[in-house]
């Protein structure tokens, strides 16, 4: 059950899904924290959405921790990784918790051999599970 609005956002029952050039973007909001999962591919065309998205969530909804799910993501390139570092880096200075996970496979290795992964908390980073709102 969704439908395609004129802004290229499809509506769910449950929320809102951001598709840009394969990269859906679906934000769960609870007491405990902010989920931010992403489905598709995370790239130089579809990370000004993510940025977009992630800095509503780190500015404007009051939120302890915000993380965010790769489990889902096919590819990233460095734009996509510039993005989550920018959203660690806005994190930090509102004194919030900005986690990543589901992190695997290729994902994986290159966070680890470019050392991005020693950045972000990857474990212990888990919102209440049951979502309050869904945007």
């Amino acid at each position: 059950m969704h439908a395609l609005n004129k802004k290229g956002v499809i509506v769910l029952k449950r929320g809102i899904v951001t598709a840009t050039d394969g990269l859906e973007i679906l934000v769960d909001h609870s007491e405990g924290g902010t989920l931010v999962r992403l489905q598709g591919r995370c790239n130089i065309d579809s990370s000004p959405d993510l940025r977009k998205r992630l800095l509503d969530i780190l500015r404007g909804q009051p939120t302890e921790i915000v993380v965010v799910d790769l489990a889902n993501v096919t590819y990233i390139d460095s734009s996509g990784i510039a993005t989550l570092i920018e959203g660690l880096k806005i994190a930090r200075n509102c004194q919030r918790k900005f986690c990543l996970q589901g992190l695997h496979g290729r994902l994986l290795h290159l966070f680890e051999v470019t050392g991005v992964s020693a950045l972000f908390e990857m474990s212990g980073c888990k919102p209440d599970a049951s979502p309050s709102k869904v945007s």
